[in-house]
């Protein structure tokens, strides 16, 4: 609860002329019965027409103030609800992106979707509920128990053990529903989950014909999510029925004792029966507020969980902003991700010299792309240390390292928009002129001028109106824009054929003359032009020099070239 407290407190001024409109609502609900009691004794009884219509015109005025007070507390409410909720979204993603993947990887984007989305909106929900409800209806509730014992003193004891009673049914109400609805989101985390990876393999899905097995998954999320569902909602659908019971009891008690009331005090009894009428329905509403404010709880936990993350990855006390040329050395470094059983890499150790092309090559999960990412600090090595030009890497501002450093990933990623401002989304001010030379250096300047619009080319969510070769040549001219110290090429040459990728290899060494470039590759035709080369297996470097020094010395990289080169031609 204290997060939502921060939050209101931020929008007080508004908070406090909700409230002012609020209690006025609740006052002229109040005092309804009450003047309805004057019409019928003092009325009604005495046959005082002049009496009649002028209680009659006051209970008009109040019934205006409180549609008026109604109306104001309403566009307050659910001003402030959704302010805060889009705060409370913006903070969120503001701390995502300041997170290291390491925190990403352990709260895990689904779930961290759904704390952004149906989370916050649980908290705007109590939020909105706690300016409409929560204070009108202790108000309303408290004044209504008032009211009935001024009017009818007889029924005082009746009253304060109603009170009693409803109050530890709305106990049992929290104490039962918080740990069931923190229960419900995590299931809702999972069916996030679970959807969010289909839809992003959904052409996988399609080609093998799993569509059974997907379902079946989602089935299960479903069912899982339902059933924690249905038991929360199980659970706090047996106290609104108590509650309703115990009021209404206490109107057939108030009604009992009240059998003898003179004729002339009927509408004293008449109001106190209107209030017992609003003490239930004041009860109901703190009861639903209740059960939204439970849930609000469990999702005010789990945002707290996100915004409270602590980066995994320190920044300097005193960040140093070296005049970056490209030397990269590795000592003896050791990586072990986070709840891993053991190492990814095991004391690697090599020098790269400022404008050297180094390929990486290894069997596939021996740990080649773990390596380059702690080149940018995406992951910090867990032992040694990784040195540019002399500089720890763990000194170096994050921000001034990683404009030195460009990646293009394993895995082609575009983003909806032009093809221009795709080029462009790692250097904003980039010119046409820079443009068409980097995608004329990664070969992609052929298809580009092929369509309709050339640059101006929209492309849809993640450039799925573009061939895998297409999305790789147009990644690996976006890190080329960039003009980058450091440049990492992530197999991202897989799905182009060799032709084509040999063209793009061309272009690379023209554009990127002076750059340090880390290529990996599977094909051994792609890495053995490189001035040096480290292989890798099983996260233990294997040999690291040039293709004939390690066809000299490594046995793991001659087996590699005899499978690919060495056993073709035998053949």
């Amino acid at each position: 609860m204290k997060l939502i407290v921060r939050y209101l407190r931020r929008h007080l001024g508004i908070f406090l002329i909700s409230t002012m409109f609020l209690t006025m609502e609740a006052m002229a609900d109040l005092l309804q019965p009450t003047f309805m009691s004057y019409i019928v004794d003092e009325g009604v009884e005495q046959a005082d027409i002049g009496r009649t219509l002028f209680y009659g015109a006051v209970m008009l005025g109040i019934a205006l103030v409180g549609a008026v007070s109604a109306v104001m507390r309403n566009n307050f409410a659910s001003r402030t609800s959704q302010t805060i909720g889009k705060e409370l979204r913006r903070d969120m993603y503001h701390t995502v992106q300041g997170l290291s993947l390491e925190n990403i990887d352990r709260l895990q984007p689904s779930s961290i979707i759904t704390r952004i989305t149906n989370d916050v909106t649980q908290i705007q929900e109590f939020i909105n509920s706690i300016m409409r409800m929560m204070v009108k209806a202790p108000i309303t509730c408290v004044g209504a128990v008032i009211l009935i014992i001024v009017q009818t003193p007889r029924q005082a004891p009746v009253m304060l053990v109603i009170l009693v009673i409803v109050s530890l049914l709305i106990l049992g109400n929290v104490k039962i529903g918080y740990p069931r609805f923190g229960t419900v989101q995590k299931k809702l985390d999972r069916l996030n989950g679970v959807s969010r990876e289909f839809l992003s393999s959904v052409r996988v899905v399609k080609a093998f014909h799993a569509e059974e097995e997907e379902s079946e998954k989602f089935d299960n999320a479903s069912r899982m999510f339902a059933g924690a569902n249905t038991s929360a909602l199980r659970a706090m659908a047996i106290f609104a029925p108590l509650i309703n019971l115990t009021v209404n009891a206490g109107i057939v008690i108030l009604l009992w004792i009240s059998r003898d009331q003179r004729s002339a005090e009927i509408g004293k009894l008449m109001a106190s029966v209107n209030y017992m009428t609003q003490v239930l329905f004041a009860v109901t509403m703190i009861s639903n507020a209740i059960n939204t404010a439970v849930r609000a709880m469990a999702s005010s936990a789990r945002i707290e969980e996100v915004l409270n993350e602590k980066p995994a990855q320190v920044p300097p006390a005193l960040p140093e902003k070296p005049e970056l040329r490209g030397e990269v050395c590795f000592e003896n470094v050791t990586f072990r991700y986070a709840g891993a059983g053991k190492e990814t890499l095991k004391n690697i150790s090599f020098h790269i010299g400022a404008g050297e092309t180094v390929g990486i090559i290894g069997p596939t999960g021996c740990g080649k792309t773990t390596l380059v990412n702690l080149v940018p600090r995406f992951y910090d090595a867990t032992g040694g240390r990784i040195t540019i030009d002399g500089c720890d890497v763990l000194q170096i501002d994050e921000e001034w390292l990683r404009t030195a450093v460009a990646v293009v990933p394993q895995k082609a990623l575009l983003f909806s928009g032009t093809i221009s401002e795709n080029l462009r989304w790692g250097r904003q001010d980039a010119d046409d002129r820079t443009l068409r030379a980097a995608a004329h250096a990664a070969c992609a300047d052929e298809f580009i001028e092929k369509t309709e619009q050339k640059y101006n080319t929209l492309l849809d969510q993640g450039g799925v109106n573009l061939s895998g070769g297409q999305k790789q040549r147009l990644s690996i001219a976006r890190a080329l824009v960039r003009e980058p110290r450091i440049l990492i090429l992530d197999d991202c040459t897989s799905a182009l054929d060799a032709q084509t990728e040999s063209a793009v290899l061309g272009g690379l060494r023209s554009m990127a003359y002076g750059m340090t470039v880390l290529l990996i590759s599977q094909r051994i035709s792609t890495v053995m032009k490189a001035d040096r080369i480290l292989c890798l297996d099983n996260g233990v470097m294997q040999g690291y020099g040039t293709h004939e020094e390690l066809m000299q010395n490594c046995a793991t990289y001659r087996e590699i070239y005899e499978s690919q080169i060495g056993g073709a031609r035998n053949g």
